[in-house]
């Protein structure tokens, strides 16, 4: 429902001023594309498209020349630490690999909010590891807003707040003051 992709059946989401549930098709688009990014559970990458261009194509629809597109992409393949697959096509990389283009395109575009739905959800707990300290990192050295959905209480062990829902209802929410640190921090 804070992406637009439902409507709620009733009260007001908000997000920078912008009543998300009052927008039509249209308006949700130029939304999502100017605040949201998505990483997805099943990477959502498309398969014809080497690792640069599916980080790329976000650019696209903001009229990005093809160029620095390009050198946009591969700076965020960079941060994610893959560069070298850049020219490689989902099918030739590891899930942790493919999750990794999917951060990469959710963040290439400098959203304010990045969704994340189960982003951990095909991964093994070492990579799982890894790709929560990751986005942790890019979302805070770009002071940014992550929001992830999951049903892994050690993912959620990442996060600052955790909302406990149950059955649609909101069960709980806790500040969480043990949570596990990026490495990057861990050392401060």
């Amino acid at each position: 429902m804070m992406a637009g992709l439902e409507k709620p059946t009733r009260g007001t989401i908000k997000i920078y001023g912008l009543p998300v549930e009052k927008m039509n098709e249209n308006n949700l688009a130029l939304f999502r594309q100017k605040y949201i990014g998505f990483i997805f559970q099943s990477y959502n990458l498309l398969p014809s498209l080497t690792a640069l261009e599916n980080v790329a194509l976000p650019l696209v629809f903001r009229g990005i020349p093809r160029q620095k597109r390009e050198k946009l992409a591969l700076e965020m393949l960079k941060a994610v630490g893959i560069a070298k697959y850049a020219h490689h096509k989902p099918a030739q990389m590891s899930g942790g690999q493919q999750q990794r283009v999917g951060i990469a395109r959710a963040f290439v575009t400098r959203p304010k909010v990045v969704f994340a739905d189960e982003p951990t959800g095909n991964l093994d707990s070492k990579t799982t590891r890894k790709v929560m300290e990751l986005m942790l990192r890019i979302t805070r050295e770009n002071n940014r807003n992550l929001i992830l959905v999951t049903h892994d209480i050690n993912v959620a062990s990442y996060a600052d707040r955790i909302i406990h829902i149950l059955d649609g209802d909101i069960e709980k929410i806790e500040e969480n003051t043990f949570k596990k640190e990026d490495s990057s921090h861990a050392h401060q």
